[in-house]
């Protein structure tokens, strides 16, 4: 176990332009070295808003498995949460890209990690976590030194899309069900060329015929509570203000989040695995963290 000090900011706003007030948090998160000798590259994980679930310890146990040495974010039960579906509130991207990047800067002094080979991976709100960790704007914010080297995003929430879509250097990749009625694979299809005219280097996979969460093991079934985000698209100023489509009103306490969201999301969403797309998911997911974080030969 790994201890170490973030904090709550709800928005990416307040990330941005107020960081040094928002209250602090105590975190945690685990940390795992695999067999051999250091310094090891490492993936830092960030679940969705079920939490941890087996398919994502999975990709975990797999890198570990490559010598890559893993770190799994407990921004849920360092805040005493189990689950935020069909609420998005008690914890917000903004925080778990905050905690991510503390973790990082904590990780980077162990001399087991190697500080410059660090990735980072997520499903969906973890997803988003792992997408936006690189827009500059935000990660500027929060530190200029600790990057990470790589981002591999399962099924983000796209449709929270940047005005001004510059993103880091490194790689991102995306990957999303033709299907998804939860985050929209839609929305990531759009936002992708905005990313890739500012300079990114981000490329996106989906595959046909899947809904969200189609790396687990178990079969699609509905999430009552959950939000199908199918028809939402926001805009996002540089400071990190997400806009309403009503009126522009910035979402940035949990009653304007709450109102915009019942204007455009509803409920219901398709969760589940398929087995081919599983696989080829697990595949993908062992090669790109191979090419980002294992230099020829290791």
């Amino acid at each position: 176990m790994v201890t170490y000090t973030s904090a709550n900011p709800f928005a990416f706003y307040h990330i941005i332009t107020d960081l040094e007030n928002q209250p602090s948090q105590p975190m945690q998160g685990i940390l795992h070295i695999p067999d051999g000798e250091g310094p090891f590259p490492l993936v830092v994980g960030a679940a969705g808003s079920l939490g941890w679930g087996n398919h994502h310890f999975e990709y975990m146990e797999m890198y570990r498995s490559m010598g890559i040495a893993t770190f799994e974010l407990q921004s849920f039960k360092s805040r005493n949460v189990t689950s935020t579906v069909g609420e998005q509130i008690s914890v917000t991207t903004a925080m778990m890209v905050l905690d991510a990047y503390r973790a990082l800067e904590t990780l980077r002094k162990d001399p087991r990690i190697d500080g410059d080979r660090v990735a980072i991976t997520g499903w969906s709100l973890g997803g988003g976590v792992t997408l936006f960790s690189a827009w500059k704007p935000l990660k500027n914010a929060i530190s200029e030194d600790a990057s990470f080297a790589a981002h591999l995003a399962f099924y983000p929430p796209c449709f929270v899309q940047p005005q001004e879509p510059v993103f880091t250097d490194a790689p991102i990749h995306i990957l999303i069900g033709e299907l998804d009625n939860w985050t929209p694979a839609t929305a990531c299809e759009e936002l992708v060329p905005m990313m890739k005219a500012e300079g990114a280097k981000v490329d996106i996979t989906v595959y046909p015929g899947v809904h969200h969460s189609f790396d687990r093991a178990t079969p699609p079934e509905i999430n009552e509570s959950g939000y199908s985000f199918t028809d939402c698209r926001f805009k996002m100023n540089s400071r990190g203000k997400v806009l309403m489509n009503f009126l522009n009103i910035p979402m940035t306490t949990p009653f304007r989040q709450k109102l915009a969201l019942s204007l455009c999301a509803g409920r219901g969403p398709t969760y589940g695995g398929n087995p081919d797309t599983r696989a080829a998911a697990f595949d993908f997911a062992r090669r790109f963290m191979r090419d980002q974080l294992l230099p020829a030969g290791e």
